[in-house]
């Protein structure tokens, strides 16, 4: 059942909850076995000095202040007090000292040190064994003894009595054990923890390396839980990994069958008359030969490429002097040295980035670029002043083979392929590619990719 508060109240909990809970699977599991430990602990701690303590110490001060009682009231039948002394030494284990008016005052001086807690009981027995004269309770140097005054209207009595005889000192070895057997089950608790949280974590790495293209070796260990789904993981990377070998291999064996024929018809169209007809023919066996390249381009991708450590603003540099070459846009590209270099596969990462440039460069006439990053990301910003993209079809221009322009003239643009394998690498890569308006009125393109 979830309690359901007012807005900004609910707003208020799920701030605090995101701030205050942890964030990794280990320390919130730990958490869960921490809290319900402390409570356990705590609740048995005080039942524990709410019923054998608090019981105990009653009885241990009520049998203490009756002994004091009977042997005062013997020194009061004129017993022979150094008799009386004996008697409570060795019946009671009470060392009595026995002070007449004129002497007793400098003995309350003596003792200073008092403790509530270990001698609230005797004090309440005392009250109730004397209540026509004053007690007092006073601790001895080390703690080990008790010195209790009695002054009555005959003289002060002083007793001593080692201090277990008035309070039970399990009470703390009750405690340690409590607290010691915690410890110890909240350090295991940690120990097999520890190697269940490594254990995922380092299957989320190697699930994230995997789709950044990166093989990394991972051996399923822990619960049988974990296990299973790391072998889950290692067989479906198997089976995709197999699938990408034979999609390339096969989609090698189509590019060499249908690149024969294209070269024999190219060859045979060079040996005949040059006219408007062959031309025209020679132009649509060109364009047959770019849509197999984009086509082959788009499907097997670059699974091969080893990832390396990329210079993105050596690489964004050096595409950006290719185009200004041979096109008369402007363009703006100021180099940012604070950028760190970006780990993935270069030759993927220079074709999605040029696919992005050229259509920046096909459809405006100034183009800026700009790279960032923080502690997380790299973050390419590419404007064009083209005539952009309606924002209701920028999700479908990702999609392969479509075009905002519909027909499928070569001259008003490609086959529908270029931010399609831009999207793919991207997010290979680990990254994000987003489309939104840009300051120079056209098209602004926001890739990020991850350090």
């Amino acid at each position: 059942m979830h309690i359901k508060f007012p807005k900004k109240i609910e707003g208020t909990l799920s701030a605090l909850r995101r701030k205050i809970m942890p964030k990794t699977m280990f320390f919130r599991t730990m958490l869960l076995i921490f809290i319900p430990l402390i409570v356990v602990q705590v609740v048995s701690i005080y039942a524990f000095l709410d019923g054998n303590w608090k019981r105990v110490g009653r009885r241990l001060s009520e049998n203490v202040s009756k002994n004091m009682a009977f042997v005062m009231q013997m020194h009061h039948d004129d017993i022979d007090f150094e008799h009386v002394k004996n008697l409570a030494a060795t019946l009671y284990g009470l060392d009595v000292k026995f002070y007449d008016n004129d002497s007793k005052h400098s003995v309350w001086r003596k003792n200073k040190t008092h403790d509530q807690f270990a001698t609230r009981y005797l004090n309440e027995a005392l009250d109730r064994q004397f209540p026509l004269a004053n007690t007092e309770v006073f601790l001895t140097e080390h703690h080990s003894n008790l010195n209790i005054l009695v002054d009555t209207k005959q003289g002060l009595y002083v007793f001593n009595t080692p201090a277990k005889n008035v309070f039970s000192t399990s009470i703390f070895g009750f405690v340690l054990w409590m607290i010691g057997s915690a410890l110890l089950l909240f350090v295991v608790a940690a120990m097999f923890l520890r190697v269940q949280a490594r254990s995922i974590s380092q299957l989320a790495e190697a699930a994230e390396d995997f789709g950044k293209g990166i093989n990394t070796k991972f051996k399923p260990y822990g619960s049988i839980e974990v296990r299973r789904a790391g072998l889950a993981f290692t067989k479906m990377k198997e089976r995709i990994m197999r699938q990408i070998s034979e999609r390339t291999q096969m989609l090698a064996g189509v590019s060499h069958d249908l690149r024969t024929p294209l070269t024999r018809m190219k060859l045979q169209m060079a040996m005949l008359p040059d006219n408007k007809e062959n031309q025209e023919f020679v132009q649509d066996i060109n364009e047959m030969e770019k849509m197999l390249d984009g086509y082959l381009a788009f499907v097997s991708g670059e699974g091969g490429e080893k990832p390396t450590f990329v210079d993105l603003n050596e690489m964004i540099s050096a595409i950006i002097s290719k185009y200004r070459k041979n096109s008369n846009a402007m363009i703006r590209f100021a180099t940012n040295y604070d950028v760190s270099a970006v780990q993935g596969r270069e030759q993927a990462l220079r074709r999605a980035i040029t696919n992005i440039i050229e259509n920046a460069f096909h459809y405006g006439e100034t183009i800026a670029v700009k790279l960032d990053s923080d502690n997380k990301y790299v973050q390419l910003t590419i404007d064009d002043d083209g005539p952009g993209i309606p924002a209701e079809k920028r999700d479908d221009v990702f999609k392969a083979f479509y075009r905002v322009e519909g027909s499928r003239n070569k001259q008003t643009g490609g086959v529908g392929l270029g931010l399609s394998i831009a999207k793919d690498i991207i997010v290979s890569h680990g990254g994000s590619i987003d489309l939104a308006d840009s300051d120079l009125g056209g098209l602004r393109v926001l890739i990020k990719l991850p350090l």
